[in-house]
């Protein structure tokens, strides 16, 4: 199985929409009784979460590369000069 990055903001994206659905779900088999209204603001407050999720990722991520790519720079360089040529 290939390896991949996890997306958080995509998981929380996916668990708020589960919800959403689940509470139409529960309204449409009359199980629960909830206006309309209700549910505009668990979307959009999903959205924001994962959105939120998404650049904290992002910026962990960010910093992650630059403290690998320093560490890759500050290593011993290899010799340049050619005059010290061993015969």
């Amino acid at each position: 199985m290939l390896r991949h990055e996890f997306r958080p903001g995509r998981a929380v994206a996916g668990l708020a929409m589960l919800g959403l659905a689940g509470g139409y779900a529960a309204d449409a088999a009359g199980a629960w009784e909830v206006p309309w209204t209700f549910f505009l603001p668990v979307f959009l407050g999903g959205l924001w979460l994962a959105a939120t999720a998404t650049w904290a990722a992002y910026m962990l991520r960010r910093r992650r590369d630059a403290r690998k790519a320093s560490a890759e720079k500050t290593a011993a360089p290899a010799s340049t000069s050619g005059s010290h040529a061993i015969k």
